[in-house]
């Protein structure tokens, strides 16, 4: 008997969303004391760019609400992990960048996820989580495509 495709999509979400879920608590858990997933992940994105981005292109990155965003800025900003400043060119406009404090509070967090996640991926296999990644990333391209 053949699967269908819709039971076949049905059975890759479930796993997606149960895996998702599962990733997200295991690491909150281990970030360093008072650090949100949210949070790490802006300071990651920021250190691995090198370069400053305005609060809407950091909300589009993580196809997040322009006020969602500004909330987790508005923490990194008061404890000192970014600086944001104006638009010398439009004062209506701002730009975010991670600061020394940042990286360091990043970096801390990656040693303290890292474990986990080499572990999952030895557990694993590097060659087989490196042949799916080219599928999760066509998948995720394919989402940011859907209205």
């Amino acid at each position: 008997m053949t699967e269908r495709v819709e039971d076949i999509a049905v059975a890759l979400f479930a796993e997606l969303f149960i895996a998702d879920q599962l990733a997200r608590s295991r690491i909150t858990r281990l970030l360093p004391r008072g650090m949100e997933l949210s949070q790490f992940s802006v300071l990651n994105h920021l250190a691995r760019l090198g370069e400053e981005r305005t609060p809407a292109q950091l909300a589009r990155a993580f196809h997040v609400t322009r006020g969602a965003m500004t909330n987790t800025l508005a923490k990194l900003a008061w404890a000192g992990h970014i600086h944001i400043r104006p638009d010398w060119d439009d004062a209506r406009q701002k730009f975010v960048a991670i600061s020394p404090a940042g990286r360091a509070a990043r970096d801390e967090a990656v040693l303290s996820i890292s474990p986990l996640i080499s572990d999952v991926v030895q557990v694993l296999g590097p060659d087989r989580v490196r042949s799916v990644l080219p599928v999760l990333r066509e998948l995720r391209v394919r989402l940011e495509d859907v209205p």
